[in-house]
């Protein structure tokens, strides 16, 4: 199980997340499950039909979106977790493509006019090449969506942990401001449209656990 509390020693996130392909849709997981929660909710709300997913995974939100969207490109570096993905999604409007986000992506430019990003950009350390490559694949009135671990979360010390049968290991993770993500946005002339927090329960006395936000190119 993928969790967030300090401990050591790290693993590297490939290895990590192949690893814990077998057991992600299963296992509990409160930030998966918000996660969930807050792209429909947030999502539900705009039109969309070509859709780009950075850091699919296992399809978690694909399996909504494919109900939306007429065709969807999903993006990640982790082998086992894109079989995952094929096996539940076989729907021919689907594709799955293994890559590095902080590579150049293999898709067209000015294509898409909706690029999600769910719990992701935790493990990239330059947020600044994510935006500027989301504006060069979207279309015009575009929008990207993200959601990711609050950095509130981040401040408290809190780190992603992954259980294996040698014991806790720890992934390497970044700190990412929501200045920053916003400052990102404005350098590359993108428009805020939402800015959200989403808590446990809707329990707002607590830390929140995800933020997200919505621009428009």
């Amino acid at each position: 199980m993928l969790s967030y509390i300090n401990h050591n020693p790290k693993m590297s996130i490939s290895k990590a997340y192949n690893a814990w392909a077998n057991q992600y849709d299963s296992n509990q997981n409160k930030t998966r499950d918000l996660d969930k929660i807050a792209t429909k909710n947030t999502l539900s709300n705009y039109t969309f039909n070509r859709v780009l997913e950075l850091g699919c995974g296992t399809g978690k939100n694909t399996t909504w979106l494919v109900g939306t969207a007429t065709e969807i490109i999903g993006i990640d570096f982790s082998k086992e977790m894109l079989e995952k993905a094929k096996t539940k999604i076989t729907d021919k409007k689907v594709r799955f493509i293994q890559g590095d986000l902080k590579e150049k992506w293999q898709v067209s430019d000015n294509y898409f006019n909706l690029i999600t990003c769910s719990l992701t950009l935790e493990h990239i350390q330059d947020l600044e090449t994510i935006f500027k490559q989301a504006v060069q694949k979207l279309k015009k009135e575009g929008l990207f969506f993200i959601c990711e671990l609050h950095p509130f979360k981040q401040y408290t010390g809190s780190k992603a942990r992954f259980e294996t049968k040698n014991g806790t290991q720890t992934l390497e993770v970044y700190t990412h401001h929501i200045t920053k993500y916003l400052q990102c946005a404005k350098r590359n002339n993108l428009k805020l449209m939402e800015l959200n927090e989403w808590f446990d329960s809707n329990n707002k006395n607590e830390i929140p656990r995800l933020v997200s936000f919505v621009f428009k190119k």
